[in-house]
């Protein structure tokens, strides 16, 4: 503070010293500043009534502004007023510039009016003079606990700063609420609830300056998108999709310490003073589709309300904001077509709102896109204060050359800047059956392509080597799973005949064990004599197929294999009945069989393995 103070006051010894003799022509009778600090964007308006005094006629006027004071200028306006009576009508907006004007004291930032019309000699006009700004207001103290309230500090001059003499002039700054920590009192200062006037003061010369500072309390949001990037999609078939991409941070006094949120749930207005929860955003009125979500998902703390005349949207973040904390979110919802989009001279121009839907949001850099029709062209902007402009392509859903987008890009961008603007292009109306077309054709080259697939005879040559081999493979497989099919039955009548062994050591029924076995007997000669059919074509085709030469092998040892197990159960079966008939003890029939079942156990599971290497193949 005490070095913004000091350089002022070196500004002032210099103006002091500077005075142009065209500048002094141009008299300010009267001047009337008010400033409104109930928000985070600094608002200052100030009526002028300038009189020409000298000869000369003049035909602009300049508007100077410290640096310190031009780099967070946002928005700057200035009208003409005409009083009849008691009501008051306002011009169009003049034109402004930025200038840099010779012989002028350093450390300012020169804007030049363009007047209506010469003022000549002795005349009048009354100017009106709005200027926004941005990150003017500096939290004293810089950190802050969640108890804690916000208190901010503001600097200016009690004079208006003008090469011009003024006459008269008077300053009100206007607080968000009584509770002042401390300002600076100079003559004719006076504090009026949440109002404080410095003034009248009278007849003050060019450059004068006398630098205040107000330090007091505002917990309003100090909401900061430090990026939002806002897209604006036409759809011809009725429908304008508006997306936007928040980067939001709370810009005020940084929060320190612990978070508690019991304390905050419990005493939201005091443990919670400086935070904001949530945001209102002002819809066109006919918005429909609206949701809000961030990366998480769709966020449900939200509320909606619309009438006729608009619709408003209420957001609250996941969690509270405090100073220095960030969140991202995104909202999306449609607008009718007809609302917005209109003709003109054979081109459509789209009319929409430039800004954020949030109040009193500040935007560090606004992207916005307006996404076009794929086809438009002959694309001219129409924006009512400066702005980048740059041009880009967007791929879409059947998009085959891509759909212009528009981008706008402005810093430091306020709730004054949501103004209307215009996008002029050219789209021939036959576009819009485009994707149509190309859908229908899409699906008709399918079903025709289809129909073509089923239709024809893809099979290869009948002559060809390749075909024959796979004729030859075909035959090995359906022979191969036809000796599988002899062997798995076979080995079912293994287990057929185990289990009557198991049956006669239970029971004791030697008939009912020797009828199961002259029934198993039947059945393996039945198997043994379709297994002899089907062995010679079996080999037969193994033989001719190179392909199946290495299964060759395997198919003889599983023959043999389950060959020597089938002799070695009825070897096992007869020795077993046998013993039973001479009334054998048990020990004796297990001594008996022991090496024949030693045997079988080894050959099941090599009929096992062999079994499921065929498969495999």
């Amino acid at each position: 503070m005490m070095e913004i103070r000091l350089d002022l006051l070196i500004l002032i010894l210099g103006f002091s010293a500077l005075c142009s003799p065209v500048l002094s022509d141009v008299v300010l009778s009267k001047v009337d500043r008010r400033i409104d600090l109930t928000s985070q964007i600094v608002r200052s308006f100030t009526t002028l009534k300038v009189e020409n005094t000298g000869v000369n006629k003049v035909s602009e006027l300049l508007l100077p502004f410290p640096d310190h004071q031009a780099k967070n200028l946002a928005f700057l306006m200035v009208t003409t007023i005409e009083e009849k009576g008691k009501s008051k009508s306002f011009s169009n907006p003049l034109t402004v510039q930025l200038i840099n004007p010779e012989g002028m004291p350093p450390a300012l930032t020169w804007y030049s009016v363009s007047l209506p019309k010469e003022l000549g000699k002795g005349e009048r006009l009354t100017l009106e003079i709005r200027a926004i700004f941005t990150h003017t207001l500096q939290p004293f103290p810089e950190k802050i606990t969640q108890a804690d309230i916000q208190l901010v500090v503001f600097q200016d001059s009690a004079y208006y700063l003008s090469p011009y003499s003024v006459k008269a002039q008077s300053l009100t700054v206007k607080l968000p609420e009584p509770r002042v920590e401390s300002y600076t009192k100079l003559e004719n200062t006076k504090v009026s609830g949440s109002e404080i006037k410095y003034g009248p003061y009278e007849n003050l010369p060019s450059f004068s300056y006398s630098a205040i500072a107000i330090h007091f309390v505002s917990n309003t949001p100090f909401a900061v998108a430090q990026e939002l990037v806002r897209e604006v999609e036409i759809s011809h078939w009725g429908n304008v999709q508006i997306t936007e991409h928040y980067s939001l941070v709370h810009a005020g006094a940084q929060s320190t310490g612990e978070f508690s949120r019991l304390d905050y749930q419990a005493r939201p207005h005091i443990r919670g003073a400086s935070a904001f929860r949530h945001l209102v955003a002002k819809l066109p009125p006919r918005a429909h589709s609206v949701y809000y979500r961030d990366e998480i998902g769709n966020i449900s703390t939200s509320n909606l309300w619309s009438d006729s005349t608009k619709t408003q949207l209420e957001i609250e973040p996941r969690y509270p904001m405090f100073g220095g904390w960030k969140t991202s979110f995104t909202i999306g919802y449609g607008l009718p077509l007809q609302d917005f989009l209109f003709h003109s001279e054979g081109r459509r121009f789209l009319n929409i709102s430039f800004g954020c839907p949030m109040n009193e949001l500040v935007i560090d850099n606004l992207i916005l896109k307006v996404v076009l029709p794929e086809g438009s062209k002959d694309i001219s902007v129409s924006v009512p204060f400066p702005v980048k402009q740059s041009q880009e392509l967007k791929f879409s859903h059947l998009d085959m050359v891509g759909r212009p987008v528009v981008v706008l890009e402005k810093t430091n961008a306020v709730p004054e800047h949501n103004q209307y603007f215009q996008v002029y292009y050219r789209f021939s109306s036959l576009s819009l059956l485009r994707e149509p077309l190309m859908l229908i054709s899409g699906f008709f080259l399918f079903f025709l392509a289809c129909i073509i697939y089923l239709r024809t005879d893809l099979t290869i040559s009948k002559s060809s080597a390749s075909y024959l081999a796979k004729l030859q493979w075909d035959e090995v497989q359906a022979s191969i799973q036809q000796f599988l099919g002899l062997v798995n039955r076979s080995l079912a009548i293994h287990d057929r005949l185990e289990a009557s062994l198991r049956d006669l050591s239970r029971t004791g029924d030697v008939q009912a064990c020797k009828a199961t076995r002259k029934a198993v007997d039947s059945a393996l000669k039945e198997i043994s004599r379709e297994l002899s059919s089907s062995q010679k074509p079996l080999i037969t085709s193994l033989q001719s197929s190179s392909q199946a030469a290495h299964i060759l092998p395997k198919v003889d040892e599983l023959i043999a294999k389950e060959k020597e197990l089938q002799d070695k159960l009825l070897a096992k079966h007869s020795a077993v009945v046998d013993s039973f008939e001479k009334k054998s003890g048990r020990r004796e029939i297990e001594n008996r069989v022991a090496v024949l079942q030693q045997r079988i156990t080894v050959l099941r599971q090599e009929i096992d393995d062999l079994l499921e290497v065929i498969d495999e193949i």
